[in-house]
């Protein structure tokens, strides 16, 4: 079974600092090694997207691909977060909330991303213990 099937894998703005701090957290709570990454603005992330239908220059969404199926926005971080450690999997409960309602919250922190937490020139580079959770 290759990597992409694996995993669920995770991408994200790899120039933005919120979204760079996600995946950190991410990694720290992954206890049962779910999640893989891979930026948007990557060669994998750009080709994972485009299978999916989604054009990486027009979203500022954090996307959750498991198994075939492509989840965005607030369905994307709530699905990520039911498979952490401790407490955070009681997010989930979340999905109660109208998926208009979540994803206005979730637009309007994206609009203002890197003006509320700045970017970065670049996209992150993996610590070498962490090579092989990115694509």
């Amino acid at each position: 079974m290759d990597k992409e099937n694996r995993h669920k894998t995770i991408l994200f703005d790899g120039v933005c600092n919120l979204c760079n701090g996600a995946v950190t957290f991410v990694i720290k709570h992954d206890k049962k090694n779910v999640f893989q990454f891979a930026a948007l603005q990557s060669a994998v992330g750009i080709a994972m997207a485009a299978k999916h239908g989604v054009d990486t220059s027009k979203t500022d969404s954090i996307l959750l691909i498991g198994q075939d199926k492509i989840d965005a926005k607030s369905t994307a971080a709530l699905k990520i977060a039911k498979h952490l450690s401790g407490g955070y999997p009681l997010l989930y409960g979340f999905m109660i909330v109208p998926n208009f309602i979540r994803n206005w919250v979730y637009d309007i922190i994206a609009k203002n991303r890197y003006k509320w937490f700045g970017r970065t020139d670049s996209c992150m580079v993996p610590a070498p213990q962490l090579k092989d959770k990115f694509l």
